[in-house]
């Protein structure tokens, strides 16, 4: 994992090295052990490094192929680069390193653009192509490694991170995803991002730039087409998919510097967790070392604390473990850097959590792997259960559907209260912004269609928006096994009774890790994750901080809201008045956000 950023000039003119170091020196923090760069007329390259796998000089970068006619810089890893290098020196390639990167080379060689669906792995890379005189940029396909990029006056830039971009030139909000954020909770969602001007390349997308400009992104991979429906009975499903996400670990173990896990409590993080061990336990990953790392966070509250399942996991499997409890003194003194690594305001304090966990591990291991992922492919969101009984109705199951509502009704009943409560609270609170919010419905149509786009779209890259910039903010590279695409083309596949059932989520996946993770975590249906008691903290700690903005000038003039009404509601909410929401938050992480980038 790394930064990678460059630009190519407009015809005639020649790149600009301080722009483009200046560029990279803004993702030093992705990668501190060695730093690079490219310049040939147009086109200008910059890398900074993270040593992952190969930790000698030979895995530098901007890298060329033999001839000095490619040129690239790549921030990822191809987990399956030695099956890839054994085809290419079947077909007549020599190699002279043993990097990942340098097979992306050949494999562009030998397949050119086509190369993309021979990787495994997460990446974001642009390749100079000096014959063809055109940059070749490329994201993997569910998008965990990020590619961002703007059109100027002629010149094509991009970089890992928006905030490097942002050193070209100032620009104002994108008020139009900053309203849809504010009324919705989300981002990413789209190509654009919060600043005009500055979009990211989509997941499972390339792009192809040359003197005259960028052409248009062209998608090289579809869930709904790869993942076509299969048939197979609960035991073979169960099989599968415990096959391939083992594999998808292993692969992911794969590393020259120490790896841990970032351990939940929950279901998904702890079979990640129970798979690193069985694999330690061969002797397989000389990257864990002795004893697998883990690294968890725990709370006082014991509404928000997950310490009784993370001591499961570990009673189970002798892992070694370590915590951290977050507070708001600390989420104060940090919100600053947080917001500037994140480059965009964020949903929910549950983000510092993981920030704060990132920061632990980053004392003892270079890569983590975790659980991200799965919810959105095996319906583990309680949310699921309505467009899959909606969905069961529409095609006149009505027995399956009313199977299903009982089984959600007895397993779930505090969520449909809580969602009763916060539909009529965020009706009501939607009032305190100003302006046309684009409509996000997440939960519209068939269970399938909402999948499919909360994988793509709606969530998923939110999520690992802010795993890669928290992860990255301690130098540490994130891994998801979960999202090994031919565990996600296989899951894609799945009949939808084999992720819910009877109101059980993830069905599939519990029945797959029978035996492996223990029955107190593979039965529980409450879901946390790394949470924070953000309630409580808006309600207590962080009230003077919270009332100190909200009456601000500041505040009071920006356009996207009623300042007044916000305070009022939020006055309300502290007398016991009225409920909580996550607007509040929301509110005031863009007042920050606004203060520290928009502003300036």
């Amino acid at each position: 994992m790394c930064g990678i950023a460059g630009m190519v000039a407009p015809d005639g003119e020649a790149a600009d090295p301080t722009l483009v170091r200046a560029m990279a020196e803004r993702l030093a923090h992705r990668g501190p052990d060695g730093e690079g760069e490219f310049f040939s007329g147009p086109v200008g390259l910059a890398h900074r490094r993270l040593a992952i796998v190969g930790l000698s000089d030979e895995g530098r970068q901007p890298m060329a192929n033999g001839d000095g006619s490619l040129q690239i810089v790549f921030d990822g890893e191809i987990y399956n680069f030695p099956e890839v290098r054994e085809a290419l020196v079947a077909a007549g390639h020599t190699f002279a390193t043993a990097t990942d990167t340098e097979v992306i080379l050949h494999a562009y060689e030998e397949w050119g653009h086509d190369c993309l669906s021979r990787f495994n792995g997460m990446w974001a890379f642009a390749l100079w192509d000096g014959r063809r005189r055109e940059l070749f940029c490329a994201r993997d396909r569910l998008g965990v490694k990020p590619f961002y990029y703007t059109a100027d006056a002629g010149s094509f830039l991009f970089a890992s991170e928006i905030k490097a971009l942002l050193v070209h030139a100032g620009r104002r909000p994108n008020d139009r995803m900053l309203l849809a954020f504010l009324a919705w909770g989300v981002a990413d969602h789209t190509p654009e991002t919060m600043y005009e001007g500055i979009v990211q390349l989509p997941p499972a997308h390339f792009v192809v730039v040359s003197e005259a400009g960028a052409g248009e992104p062209e998608r090289y991979w579809d869930i709904a087409v790869n993942g076509a429906p299969r048939g197979a009975d609960d035991e073979e499903a169960a099989q599968g998919v415990r096959s391939l996400l083992a594999d998808a670990v292993r692969l992911r173990l794969q590393s020259d510097a120490p790896v841990g896990i970032c351990l939940s409590g929950g279901i998904d993080s702890s079979t990640v967790t129970a798979l690193a061990n069985v694999l330690l336990q061969s002797g397989h990953p000389k990257s864990v070392g002795d004893r697998q790392k883990t690294f968890s966070v725990s709370f006082e509250d014991p509404r928000f604390d997950e310490s009784r399942h993370i001591d499961t996991v570990v009673a189970a499997t002798g892992v070694a473990n370590r915590r951290t409890t977050p507070d708001t003194e600390g989420l104060w003194e940090d919100i600053g850097r947080l917001l500037y690594m994140q480059d965009e305001p964020f949903a929910s304090l549950s983000i510092y959590a993981q920030y704060c966990v990132m920061r632990l591990a980053s004392s003892e291991v270079k890569v983590v792997l975790d659980g991200q992922g799965a919810d959105e492919q095996l319906a583990g969101y309680i949310a699921y259960q309505m467009p899959y009984i909606r969905g069961l109705l529409r095609r006149g199951e009505v027995l399956a559907a009313l199977r299903e509502v009982a089984g959600s009704v007895r397993r779930h009943t505090s969520f449909f209260s809580w969602a009763a409560r916060q539909f009529a609270v965020r009706s009501e609170r939607r009032g305190l912004l100003r302006g046309d919010a684009p409509e996000v419905l997440r939960y519209a149509g068939s269970l399938d269609e909402v999948l499919a786009r909360e994988i793509t779209a709606s969530n998923l890259p939110l999520l690992l928006h802010w795993e890669d910039r928290n992860a990255m903010a301690f130098s540490i590279e994130a891994r998801v096994p979960f999202l090994d695409y031919r565990l996600v083309e296989y899951l894609a596949g799945l009949p939808l009774d084999q992720k819910i059932r009877s109101g059980v989520t993830k069905y599939v996946l519990r029945r797959a890790i029978e035996g492996l993770v223990p029955d107190a975590i593979r039965c529980r249906m409450d879901k946390m994750g790394f949470v924070t008691p953000e309630e409580a903290w808006m309600k207590e700690e962080l009230r003077p901080h919270i009332l100190a903005l909200f009456s601000s000038p500041e505040f009071t003039r920006r356009p996207y809201w009623d300042a007044e009404r916000v305070l009022r509601n939020y006055r309300e909410f502290l007398e016991g008045k009225s409920p909580y929401s996550t607007e509040f938050w929301r509110i005031a992480c863009t007042e920050l956000w606004l203060r520290g980038f928009a502003d300036r």
